[in-house]
């Protein structure tokens, strides 16, 4: 199997490409013309396209599924070279608004969610991903490739900028170097030029990894999947807590180099009868006493045959009531994509 051409630096490819001013054309040419072909790409010679062809594969991914939610948000199921599939959805944040005239007085605003693995090693008790198991990770061109398609697919310009959150399948920081490497083909200014301002790093909370990250001080936003404020309750949620417990994490956040116009992010599932309470609303509170943080409350999703509930909205509101009074900053996420496959990995396990 080929290497995809998408997952190289460019600083990499000039190691192994002469002229090495040739791989800003190819750079040009794959994120911002969107080209599935070396033969496409008009100003190189006859003789690096072959040679070209002969190392290296492009565009690693295949669209075989698009779900279309009435929100506007787009699910999407990419098959890989060995057969498996991974999830992507595009979320519409804001649409596009527009003047009496016609012209454009807003552009829409876009937030894609993106895999960094095929199933996941964490096992989440609620997640439809960990169903499956963890089969491997994705390199960092088949992380790049899903925005490349889901851009290519909307006709999103490559000067457009979005937000990118991984939090698709996998756990980000358990494919350390590929993550790290997508990140930086996400930023280059002669690529698709995403600022890592714009990406945000979803974990279910590695602290160790974590701690590795912030060392690295990519200019990333942090987002923490805690989703409990007691480690007795994290444990049944989430496996993953008897090695990094809530403690280790809040610890190793308190590190983390944030931009001084950001927070960190606890991203909270809500689920009916079991965290809803405000006595677990108190108790978060003082979990992230001396953080500057951020709470997103995301109503569970629900899906066949799981054992956990949707919230009232009620509920909600008297969470996010509580903390926000009290000076945490607290939204709760607008729920996308309820009329199609929302959950994460409820579109790949249908069409197994």
């Amino acid at each position: 199997m080929k290497p995809s051409i998408e997952d190289f630096t460019q600083d990499e490819l000039k190691d192994i490409i002469k002229p090495s001013f040739r791989v800003k054309q190819i750079y040009n040419w794959i994120y911002h013309k969107y080209v599935d072909s070396f033969d496409d790409m008009k100003n190189l010679p006859k003789a690096m396209k072959e040679d070209l062809k002969s190392r290296y594969s492009i565009n690693p991914l295949e669209q075989i599924l698009v779900q279309d939610s009435s929100d506007g948000s787009r699910k999407y199921l990419f098959r890989l070279h060995d057969g498996h599939t991974v999830e992507a959805v595009l979320l519409l944040m804001k649409k596009e608004r527009f003047h009496e005239d016609g012209g454009v007085k807003h552009q829409a605003k876009y937030t894609v969610c993106i895999s960094s693995q095929v199933g996941c090693k964490v096992g989440c008790a609620f997640c439809l991903t960990a169903k499956g198991g963890f089969i491997r990770n994705l390199s960092a061109g088949e992380i790049v490739s899903q925005i490349l398609m889901i851009k290519k697919d909307n006709s999103i310009d490559a000067n457009r900028k979005l937000n990118i959150v991984y939090m698709g399948m996998g756990e980000p920081l358990d494919n350390f170097d590929n993550m790290v490497k997508s990140i930086k083909i996400f930023s280059d200014s002669d690529g698709m030029d995403i600022s890592p301002h714009r990406q945000t790093i979803s974990t279910s909370g590695l602290s160790s990894k974590i701690a590795r990250l912030g060392k690295l001080d990519l200019g990333i936003n942090l987002a923490i999947s805690l989703h409990a404020v007691d480690d007795e309750l994290r444990e049944r949620l989430m496996p993953i807590n008897k090695a990094y417990n809530i403690q280790s994490i809040i610890d190793v956040v308190k590190e983390f180099p944030i931009n001084s116009r950001k927070r960190v992010m606890f991203e909270y599932l809500v689920m009916k009868d079991l965290n809803d309470d405000l006595a677990s609303a108190k108790k978060l509170l003082k979990i992230l006493d001396g953080i500057k943080a951020k709470v997103n409350l995301i109503y569970f999703n629900p899906y066949e045959n799981t054992e956990f509930k949707r919230p009232s909205k009620t509920d909600m509101d008297k969470f996010q009531e509580y903390l926000t009074s009290r000076g945490l900053h607290c939204t709760i996420r607008e729920s996308k994509g309820l009329d199609i496959s929302a959950a994460c990995g409820q579109l790949r396990e249908q069409n197994k």
